[in-house]
């Protein structure tokens, strides 16, 4: 975390026009900007989402409106509410506090307003260790909004030491991936899948476009009453066995995805499997060790051995709260540790992957891999989530993937994104020296992807995956 200085200037005015120069060329604008449009949704960007509760630790906040087809209108002059919930406060850039006003239901809310499309804010953390959210609001349209966890103000800032970055020897395949943990679920609901008039798997129609990975998520125990699936255990570890096997009959790869939970594990909510919760930590540890060992050893029994594994999922709020949550490093790192270990003791060449969210918030993708590495968690792959509704800009992501090869010297993934597929894909393949390893689209089965209409034809988009195949799974490795 930067050491933070407040630079007071007299007067505050009701309406704050925050605007400043972005540091960018106009290389993404023709795809993510339009000059003119119709909003439907608010852009919101905290770049960081950790923070220390000391009253000074600070984050840029940026804020933008969208259309439909997720474009930046560069000329918007919306009149935004910013609302906080929680131990911390908006504050314009340069540090004046902004006047707070009140709504229709009696909740307090700072304004800013537009400025060639975009309104530039500062969130301070405050003295109490805290989850606030932070939700910027315009009429009708879709919020944007993030939750910041603030840790104690005494919590232990690490840093790596060279010989705890080796480069990774490990080889890391090219990957053209995809996430389609939903496909049993829809098909039990008779969607079915179709390319140039004729029915086709749809695992079959993303192979043949290109894709050669693909991701699956497991929970713990899904099918209890509070679980992701009751009753029926989709994503468990029954079904997942029989999609890996669907995957390996067809010539591709596995990614699995370790939520430590028996419901979704994201950056709001990492909640134990209920067959964990009252565990002391060390029988927790324990706990995720062997769970990790017996799902790799029944894929490796029945020979679909994940080509890559993750250590849980957008972790970067920790994971297997309260215990792991990032607020407890070292817990956090024993708890990844273990998850490691579990790796290897079934196969020590699986390469494995930390995937935080966090796209283009680079100052928070440093913090946590700073001081998780520093902590003794070894790994091969950093993975990255790109939404950018949350994640920043194209400019945002490629900045930090640029930084973290730089600074780790590892292989990176954008491990989940829908928007901006071939920008996305250009961004990652492109890192130098082959440090760019791939994408993982996510859930590209659902319509809201492009590639699918609602009849579950095939679009004219998957012509962007046979391009990026083409300019990049055949260079040389």
């Amino acid at each position: 975390m930067k050491k933070f200085k407040l630079f007071y200037f007299i007067g505050i005015v009701l309406l704050i026009q925050c605007n400043r120069p972005e540091t960018k060329t106009s290389e993404f604008d023709p795809v993510s900007q339009v000059a003119t449009g119709k909003p439907v949704s608010i852009m919101l960007t905290s770049y960081s989402t950790t923070m220390l509760a000391n009253g000074r630790d600070h984050t840029r906040l940026r804020i933008a409106v969208t259309d439909s087809l997720g474009r930046e209108i560069a000329s918007a002059t919306d009149s935004i509410h910013i609302y906080t919930d929680g131990d911390g406060k908006i504050t314009s850039p340069d540090g004046r506090d902004l006047i707070l006003r009140t709504d229709t239901a009696g909740k307090k809310y700072a304004a800013c307003r537009l400025a060639n499309g975009t309104c530039h804010l500062l969130f301070i953390a405050g003295t109490k260790p805290d989850k606030i959210k932070v939700e910027a609001r315009s009429g009708k349209l879709w919020p944007g909004s993030h939750e910041i966890h603030t840790l104690p103000a005494n919590l232990v800032m690490m840093k790596p030491k060279p010989e705890q970055l080796p480069a990774t020897a490990k080889p890391i395949d090219r990957m053209i991936g995809a996430d389609i943990s939903f496909l049993p679920q829809i098909e039990e609901q008779g969607r079915k899948f179709f390319e140039n008039g004729k029915e086709k798997d749809a695992i079959k129609l993303l192979r043949d476009h290109g894709f050669n990975y693909i991701r699956l998520r497991i929970f713990v125990d899904p099918e209890n009453g509070k679980g992701y699936s009751p009753g029926k255990g989709y994503c468990g570890l029954t079904q997942t066995l029989a999609m890996a096997m669907r995957i390996k009959d067809d010539g591709m790869k596995l990614l699995l995805d370790f939520h430590y939970s028996d419901y979704w594990a994201d950056p709001q909510q990492q909640n134990k499997p209920q067959v964990w919760t009252g565990l002391d930590f060390n029988t927790l540890k324990d706990s995720l060790k062997t769970y990790t060992t017996k799902v790799l050893l029944a894929l490796k029994q029945q020979g679909t051995l994940p080509a890559m594994v993750q250590i849980g999922n957008e972790v970067n709020h920790g994971l297997l709260w309260p215990d792991g949550h990032i607020g407890h490093p070292d817990q956090l790192a024993d708890l990844l540790k273990a998850g490691v270990e579990g790796v290897e003791a079934v196969n020590p060449a699986l390469p494995v992957m930390m995937h935080i969210a966090l796209g283009g918030q680079n100052d928070e993708a440093v913090f946590w891999l700073d001081n998780m590495i520093a902590r003794g968690v070894r790994f091969d792959v950093i993975g990255l989530s790109y939404y950018p509704r949350w994640h920043g800009t194209l400019y945002d992501l490629k900045s930090n993937l640029t930084d973290l090869m730089k600074r780790y010297d590892k292989p990176l993934i954008v491990v989940e994104y829908s928007d901006f597929k071939r920008e996305v894909n250009d961004i990652i393949f492109s890192l130098p020296n082959s440090m760019g390893k791939g994408s993982c689209i996510w859930e590209p089965l659902n319509p809201r992807s492009g590639l699918f209409d609602r009849d579950g034809k095939a679009t004219g988009l998957f012509s962007v995956y046979d391009e990026v195949k083409e300019k990049y799974l055949s260079l040389p490795k």
